[in-house]
């Protein structure tokens, strides 16, 4: 579910910090009041979730002083200055050190909201972005995000652990959808430049003359172009395909110019060429044969066998989660729809179909081979020509159902026991069989 916001209320006179708790609480937000700053900063800290409301003339610290504080310890911190009337030199003052806005007495408590509004949600997204981050550059994180127990999917894993030691550059391809910019941000969190920067540019989001701008310089406005940015750590360059042959013969010269090894890796994503064309064919002979030196090919959704239930019942928990509901039980007929899918989104239009299956449920209506049927309209064929063994489907219903019910009853054997009506070897077989273990769902 979304994360939930507070409002830091601090203000020295009590009637005045009352009346604005009251009114933003009857507006929905979770409030905490202070009397001084010095008690607020006792709980304020970096990464707090939420925003501060603060007065600016108050006794021992004040308002100005305590923004200061604030700015120090979190720039990211949205804070609503409250002025008396004349004191807007200073409210502009506020707001040159880093306040979020300012309300002068006596103000509109609709405008106090209307700010409380604006402030929780960049906070939120401030905090999302921090998370992601601090994700992004955690390589046990990333790799644990890579699900799936498919041949594939272990091999994927163990190339990003293999190649991200390496120095050498590296080109990823495979369909659209398939995650091909997590594992980038993969192999550059489990490397040794995982502290350095992880810079990436789209080749096809920017014309010719302002993409060589970006990443060769002069950037606009004195920014440093991205190839300096990047020094010593990852460039990637994602759509390479879309790189013009100018800028191919440019990004030659520059990895020609750093040696051996590398000091800056260049990671190379290329999300889409003609089906009868290869990324050779597409990319200069010289340019092609520097950035795949190391290659990773990643597999498309509908090769990867019961990895598709086990990704859809994740996905689906999270979305129901996340929208306070309850996730959609998939039946025999709906898994083995699932399984035959087609999936030329692959993991992407997943996710769009768990979301939409969830909301679906939600209201109670609908169900996932419906989703299917209107996703075969949009998309071609509902069905894998080459299908699969009867086995392969029985095994995948089997290990989705047994992680489902582990799932729900919390790790608890005997109670799955009971309810799939199991021996208790017979069930520790089948979870050695699927790689379940009970301490993933206590």
């Amino acid at each position: 579910m979304a994360r939930a916001m507070k409002v830091a209320i601090v203000d020295d006179e009590a009637d005045m910090r009352q009346s604005i708790s009251q009114w933003l609480a009857l507006s929905g937000f979770d409030t905490e009041t202070y009397a001084s700053a010095e008690d607020a900063l006792k709980v304020i800290g970096p990464d707090f979730q939420g925003v501060v409301v603060s007065d600016i003339k108050m006794p021992g610290m004040d308002g100005m002083a305590f923004l200061k504080r604030l700015m120090g310890q979190d720039s990211g911190l949205p804070v609503i200055m409250i002025t008396g009337h004349g004191d807007v030199p200073m409210a502009v003052e506020a707001m040159r050190v880093g306040a979020f806005d300012f309300l002068e007495k006596p103000f509109n408590p609709d405008r106090m909201t209307e700010l409380a509004k604006r402030a929780t949600q960049a906070r939120r997204m401030t905090l999302d972005n921090r998370a992601l981050r601090k994700e992004l550059a955690d390589g046990s994180t990333i790799i644990k995000k890579l699900i799936g127990t498919s041949p594939a999917m272990e091999r994927l894993r163990e190339d990003i652990l293999d190649l991200g030691q390496a120095d050498s550059h590296v080109l990823i391809d495979g369909e659209t959808g398939t995650g091909k910019t997590l594992v980038a941000h993969a192999l550059h969190a489990v490397g040794p430049r995982a502290s350095k920067k992880f810079v990436a540019i789209s080749c096809a989001a920017w014309s010719e003359d302002k993409l060589a701008a970006r990443l060769f310089g002069p950037g606009e406005d004195g920014a440093l172009p991205l190839v300096e940015e990047a020094r010593g750590g990852t460039l990637c360059l994602e759509d390479i395909e879309a790189l013009p042959n100018a800028l191919q013969a440019r990004l030659l010269t520059f990895i020609n110019d750093q040696g051996v090894p590398p000091e800056t890796r260049i990671i190379a994503i290329c999300n889409s060429h003609a089906p009868d064309t290869t990324l050779e064919q597409v990319l200069r002979p010289d340019l092609f044969y520097r950035l795949g030196a190391m290659t990773i090919v990643l597999p498309p959704l509908r090769t990867r066998g019961e990895d598709i239930l086990q990704l859809f019942t994740r996905l689906s928990e999270q979305f129901a989660e996340e929208y306070g509901c309850d996730a959609p039980q998939v039946t025999a007929q709906e898994a083995a729809q699932l399984l035959q899918a087609p999936w030329p989104g692959n993991v992407r239009q997943l996710v769009n179909i768990a979301e939409r299956a969830v909301l679906q449920n939600r209201r109670g209506s609908g169900s996932i081979a419906s989703l299917l049927m209107a996703e075969n309209e949009a998309s071609g064929p509902a069905l894998t020509t080459e299908g699969k063994p009867l086995k392969d489907y029985v095994e995948a219903f089997e290990r989705m159902l047994i992680d489902n019910t582990m799932r729900r009853h919390k790790g608890s054997i005997v109670a799955v026991m009971e309810e799939l009506c199991l021996p208790r070897r017979t069930l520790n077989e089948k979870m050695a069989k699927y790689g379940l273990t009970r301490g993933d769902y206590v």
